[in-house]
């Protein structure tokens, strides 16, 4: 299937901006393209509260931005935004967290954490858990009651998000009830079919993707540390349930694929949905028809982990 037609006509906008491809760009320069993205996300719901906290831990630091959409929302989610550890920021995803929150009645902590290549592997990963920790000692504090905690991602966000569920298993970590992996990173091998056919070539390319890893981690050696590429962890068993979602037309569509077969080989619930005729990135880009299709699969799987949290809690 060939990408959609808003799509397509997306990327013929972006192709006349004259802008140079990301693996022949810098850092400043891509962060100044994803943020020139991240401003058609258009205007974002009102929330009953906003709150930013830095929190520190030892060689960590995260600023989080906690979205209320109500007084006592029923779940917790833990996001963590895409660019690749490079590029990204609260500010750039404040309205797809509003979005989520208001649509699935959860307050949203969205994850500032340090960047590549001022801050390298595992930087990322360290500040993302602490974040986690810290969410999760502070529930009560953030909603007013005992909810389900859930993490969610794009891209490395996913990566991330995905890292973090099995660091909370292993760690005596907080309970995570549902771990929500958008397009996500999960390995680091360039040689999949998806990486190699050429109608996956968009938003995203494999080249981006190399410049990425050789930002965050440029020692190819350590690329399959389970902290760096989550596929590589050896166990998989005892994890959060899964949702899972991937793109027709993504360079990463294999790896984020491959990730949802182990879950389920390991006995993790497992939702996994890839997007035909969608491109990396259609998640976030709230002014294409394919992000609602998302939004759709993500609210109603946290909705559902909210309604099981729930009757445990009653049975309980």
């Amino acid at each position: 299937m060939t990408i959609d037609r808003s799509t397509a006509k997306f990327l013929t906008e972006m192709a006349e901006d004259g802008r140079k491809p990301i693996h022949e760009s810098t850092p400043p320069d891509a962060r100044a393209f994803a943020s020139k993205i991240a401003d058609l996300a258009g205007p974002a719901p009102e929330m009953v509260r906003v709150e930013e906290r830095t929190v520190e831990g030892a060689d960590c630091e995260a600023t989080l931005r906690i979205l209320v959409p109500f007084e006592r929302p029923r779940g917790v989610l833990v996001y963590y935004h895409g660019g690749g550890w490079v590029t990204g920021s609260a500010d750039e995803y404040d309205t797809v967290a509003r979005k989520l929150a208001e649509r699935t009645s959860c307050a949203i902590v969205l994850v500032e954490y340090r960047l590549a290549p001022e801050y390298r592997y595992p930087t990322a990963v360290d500040d993302s858990f602490m974040a986690l920790e810290w969410v999760g000692e502070h529930v009560r504090e953030i909603v007013g009651q005992d909810v389900p905690l859930i993490v969610a991602g794009d891209g490395a966000g996913g990566n991330l998000a995905a890292v973090t569920a099995i660091r909370a298993r292993d760690r005596n970590g907080p309970s995570v009830a549902l771990q929500v992996l958008i397009y996500p990173v999960t390995d680091a091998d360039f040689a999949r079919p998806s990486y190699l056919d050429a109608d996956n070539e968009l938003l995203l390319t494999r080249e981006a993707m190399i410049w990425y890893w050789n930002h965050y981690l440029p020692e190819g050696y350590r690329r399959n540390e389970p902290d760096a590429s989550p596929l590589h962890t050896e166990n998989l068993q005892g994890l959060p349930p899964a949702v899972i979602l991937t793109a027709e037309h993504d360079v990463l569509r294999d790896e984020g694929e491959a990730y949802a077969a182990r879950l389920e080989e390991a006995g993790v619930p497992t939702n996994l949905q890839r997007y035909a005729g969608q491109m990396h990135g259609f998640f976030t880009l709230l002014m294409l028809p394919g992000s609602e299709l998302g939004f759709q699969q993500v609210v109603k799987s946290v909705r559902a982990c909210i309604v099981r949290a729930r009757r445990a809690s009653s049975t309980g």
